[in-house]
């Protein structure tokens, strides 16, 4: 049904005027007759004074007889709303199923990604630089940063599974206005039927690394963003046995979602999910490093973390594994092989430390890498699973065990990119992991899948 206001007001309108125009002068008005109730929206009484901020709002576009075409009074206020006080048009985008990021190249230049992997450029956009700046400084605001002139580059968390990046000028051209990143994790259950309907692995690629988080051998999924290393790492702590205590450590946002329930509601499985919590004093910061000290007082028999960053959280995590803990991680790395090398310079930052000695740590701390890539047709592949076995004289000694061999790239007649590969399995695991897993409680019926039974026996 119509709001009363436009039946009485349709034919009573302020002919010519665009929508930044009425933008402009609502926005003025508010300014000058209630800055206060503006302010309060943003504040701990915000849903009333969102409330009492619309209603003010449709009364002024009643009395001044506002319209645009295709739109009611109503639709109006919600629109003028979300730009003056809100996060304008990029809520829609933000909040729609299967957009996974945001990206503002420029005011006037947004693209979302898809789930899928495609990059789209959207119709919207802001009006104008400064409209750009305003709402994108709102939306940190309400995750309690600020950016300006003297921290013109800044992270936040707009919801635990929502981070934003920020640059402005003079990082950015001033004509710009502001560029952005807007990463969404969609918290979803991904099943082993999904992963290999996609073509993302083997059944046997998917039953191996299974068997390694059950029986105590940590791995280390590489890759770049985008590639699937939060899927596959996401999929691999949801097959931890529910008697098993699961521990997972994340920056910032939440990514995993793992506790089980019955058709009850009953909890099932024993998860504990920790998130890091930043701070500009020292003594109040709260890192994954910390939080992986705190975290092996707590008896788990696996601990995620969600990604290494820095040489702390890097070495605390390898020295977890060494310990006995099974450990799952991710890191940013363009191969399996030089994933070794780029947790020994996440170390070397900080650590003083030969780096024969950090390579055999990180080799003894993380027997299976796994490297998953995002190829040209937007498919996410595991690339690669090795072994490594040792670092002896500046040499890494591994074993491929999976790989993906890309055979073609094709252009179908829509223009679209098909990649034409396939798995395949490239070699055995070495005595040592295959005791390692026997002793650790894996049956000779698992481990048959991976090895020729003779070489079991």
């Amino acid at each position: 049904m119509n709001n009363l206001n436009d039946i009485f007001f349709a034919q009573i309108t302020n002919e010519g005027l665009t929508y930044d125009q009425i933008l402009e002068d609502v926005q003025r008005y508010f300014a000058e007759h209630h800055a206060s109730t503006i302010a309060e929206a943003g504040e701990a009484n915000a849903e009333r004074a969102t409330a009492v901020l619309k209603e003010l709002m449709v009364q002024y576009l009643v009395k001044r007889k506002y319209a645009i075409d295709g739109l009611n009074t109503e639709e109006l206020c919600a629109k003028l709303y979300e730009d003056m006080a809100g996060f304008s048009f990029l809520k829609k985008w933000i909040y729609k199923p299967g957009v996974e990021e945001v990206n503002i190249n420029a005011y006037n230049d947004i693209e979302i990604i898809e789930s899928s992997g495609r990059s789209v450029k959207i119709p919207d956009k802001f009006s104008s630089p400064q409209h750009a700046i305003d709402v994108i400084r709102r939306m940190l605001v309400s995750c309690g940063m600020v950016i300006d002139d003297t921290m013109p580059s800044v992270i936040g968390f707009l919801d635990k599974n929502i981070r934003i990046s920020v640059d402005k000028s003079p990082i950015v051209d001033p004509d710009v206005g502001i560029n952005a990143s807007i990463r969404i994790v969609n918290q979803q259950t991904v099943s082993e039927q999904k992963l290999l309907d996609s073509g993302s692995a083997t059944a046997e690629m998917l039953h191996f690394l299974t068997a390694c988080i059950r029986y105590g051998v940590s791995v280390c999924i590489a890759g770049s963003t985008g590639s699937g290393k939060t899927t596959i790492m996401a999929w691999l702590l949801s097959n931890v046995p529910n008697n098993r205590r699961l521990i997972t450590i994340e920056e910032g946002s939440r990514e995993f979602d793992l506790i089980k329930r019955d058709e009850n509601g009953k909890i099932l499985n024993s998860v504990v999910h920790l998130l890091t919590r930043p701070s500009d004093n020292p003594s109040l910061n709260i890192n994954q490093d910390f939080l992986l000290e705190r975290v092996l007082r707590k008896h788990p028999d696996v601990i995620g973390v969600g990604e290494m960053r820095s040489a702390a959280e890097s070495l605390s995590a390898a020295e977890s594994s060494r310990t006995g803990h099974t450990v799952c991680t991710t890191i940013h790395s363009n191969s399996c092989t030089s994933t070794y090398r780029r947790m020994m310079t996440l170390a070397k930052r900080k650590y003083n430390m030969d780096d024969s000695i950090i390579m055999q740590i990180m080799v003894e701390a993380y027997p299976v890498v796994v490297f998953t890539k995002q190829l040209e047709d937007r498919s996410r592949k595991i690339m690669e699973i090795i072994e490594g076995e040792d670092f002896i004289d500046g040499k890494l000694i591994y074993r491929s065990l999976y790989k993906y061999d890309v055979v073609d790239n094709v252009t179908e007649i829509n223009g679209q990119t098909r990649v034409v590969g396939h798995h395949r399995k490239m070699g055995l695991i070495s005595e040592t992991l295959k005791k390692r897993l026997l002793d650790n409680g894996i049956s000779h019926k698992e481990l048959e899948e991976f090895m020729p039974e003779k070489e079991v026996e």
